[in-house]
C-alpha cells in the first residue's frame, strides 16, 4: 500500500512560482498513475494535472495549461507539480493521489484514485 506525502506549499505572490513534490513510499511507484488536485474552502476538489505511470502521458485542466507542469522521477518515487504565474484564485490545499494500474493512461477524476496524501497549503497573495 503506497503512502504519499506532499511538500513545497507555502505563501507566494501572484505571478510567482512554486514547485510541489509528492513522495511515495510502500509500493512500486512506477506502477501508479498520479494526479494533483486542489480544494479551496467551500469548493469542490478539482483536478489540476495528472500523469500516467511512465510519465509519457499527462493531463492539465484548461486554466493551468502553459503555466503548470507535472512530471515524475520514478527512481526517486516522486511526482512534481511546477506552478508558474500563479493567481490568487489558485489558493487551496493541494493534494496528490495515486492509483495502481496496468494501463498506460491518465486518470482525470478524483474518484478514480484510492491513495491520497494529507495535502499542502498553497496561498497566493495579491
Amino acid at each position: 500500500q503506497v503512502q504519499l506525502v506532499e511538500s513545497g506549499g507555502g505563501l507566494v505572490q501572484a505571478g510567482g512560482s512554486l514547485r510541489l513534490s509528492c513522495v511515495a513510499s510502500g509500493g512500486s511507484f512506477s506502477r501508479y498513475a498520479v494526479g494533483w488536485f486542489r480544494q479551496a474552502p467551500g469548493k469542490e476538489r478539482e483536478t489540476v494535472a495528472a500523469i500516467n505511470f511512465s510519465g509519457v502521458n499527462t493531463y492539465y485542466r484548461d486554466s493551468v495549461k502553459g503555466r503548470f507542469t507535472i512530471s515524475r522521477d520514478n527512481a526517486k518515487n516522486t511526482v512534481y507539480l511546477q506552478m508558474n504565474s500563479v493567481d490568487p484564485e489558485e489558493t487551496a490545499v493541494y493534494y496528490c493521489a495515486a492509483r495502481l494500474t496496468v494501463l498506460s493512461v491518465v486518470f482525470t477524476r478524483p474518484d478514480e484514485y484510492g491513495h491520497w496524501g494529507q495535502g499542502t497549503q498553497v496561498t497566493v497573495s495579491s
